[in-house]
């Protein structure tokens, strides 16, 4: 936990130092420059002042405005798919129970369980997205003005990579106290008295100290930072791919609604592969939560192995491929609301 915070807090820290040399140092030469409608990275003209974090087109408005459709984003996603959420974490759990989808779904449902958890997943999502997709957009702002524009753009894949990656490390640390919690709530079987409601429930687990909101950390990194990965370099590469083989007149052509079905379609591809490459980190975040005592490995081996951590692999490739689509679009269609440019591809 004190790892995390350092963390967290060199990052945060690292932003500030950032902010401060700005105003007095020379900015990067690099400039979003418009090509066929579509923002790229260019060489900036003489004179030119750079953004906070090295792109011109992105002020703190446009960072504020990210953070906030991160929120958004994410917070009511995972809102909305909380039936799923509960029926797929007692499937990881409890496989003995709940032994397929629609078994497991009804069962959640004759319980009166399926928004169970709600107020953690609202508030432990929405604090993620703030920092996901808000962070994302300035380490990829920071990282392309480190490089360069010429290499930012030939190596655009790593950029997407290492900016995705370094925002949901800081990112999960918000998360980590209230997933802790809701996977109690969700899971934790009848007679151990758990409680369902959120602040009962954080009273009980903070009895037990502040380590234990991050005892999951590391396995929720694992399962979180190459899902997030794979979630902004797949989109990226996909929308990329939509509009330079399927949509290839300029984006600015067609209407919105097509840009954001384009959007949502590349989101869910996206998240059908977060589910594959997140799925075993997915299930020991679970179990982990539920048996606090339990070492990693013992539960490994009381999972069944590497194989019975993709238990429930069905459900969260429905449950992480439609949320994944939503909140692309969400994202996009709030920053579009608000007159930033929506996801486009880069181009040369």
């Amino acid at each position: 936990m004190r790892q995390a915070l350092k963390l967290t807090s060199a990052g945060v820290g690292a932003f500030a130092l950032y902010k401060a040399q700005s105003s007095s140092a020379p900015q990067p030469k690099c400039l979003a420059a418009k090509r066929d409608g579509v923002l790229a990275f260019g060489a900036a003209p003489a004179g030119a002042v750079g953004g906070p974090f090295g792109n011109p087109a992105h002020d703190w408005d446009y960072y504020q405005k990210c953070m906030v459709g991160g929120i958004l984003s994410c917070g009511l996603t995972h809102l909305a798919v909380t039936p799923l959420d509960v029926t797929k974490c007692r499937m990881q759990t409890q496989p003995e129970l709940y032994k397929g989808i629609s078994q497991g779904f009804s069962l959640v449902s004759k319980d009166g369980a399926l928004f169970l958890g709600w107020l953690p997943t609202l508030l432990g999502y929405s604090a993620q997205g703030f920092f996901k997709f808000g962070f994302y957009e300035i380490f990829k702002d920071l990282y392309s003005s480190w490089v360069g524009a010429e290499a930012a753009y030939n190596y655009r894949t790593y950029v997407y990579l290492t900016a995705s990656a370094s925002a949901e490390v800081i990112a999960d640390v918000a998360l980590a106290p209230f997933e802790a919690v809701k996977v109690r709530i969700q899971t934790s079987l009848p007679s151990a008295n758990f409680p369902t409601s959120f602040f009962p429930a954080f009273s009980k687990v903070a009895e037990k100290g502040t380590g234990e909101f991050f005892k999951g950390i590391y396995p929720l990194w694992g399962r979180q930072v190459p899902y997030t990965m794979v979630k902004f370099s797949c989109f990226e590469k996909t929308v990329e791919a939509f509009y330079t083989y399927v949509f290839t007149n300029p984006k600015s052509s067609y209407s919105k609604t097509t840009n954001l079905s384009i959007t949502f379609a590349s989101g869910y591809i996206a998240g059908v592969l977060c589910a594959v490459v997140s799925q075993p980190a997915d299930t020991l975040v679970s179990k982990l939560n539920q048996s606090p005592g339990a070492a990693l490995g013992e539960v490994i081996a009381k999972a069944g192995g590497i194989g019975g951590l993709y238990k429930g692999l069905g459900m969260r490739i429905i449950m992480v491929g439609t949320l994944t689509g939503l909140q692309w679009w969400i994202y996009d269609a709030f920053k579009t609301a608000t007159g930033i440019v929506a996801a486009a591809p880069v181009k040369k």
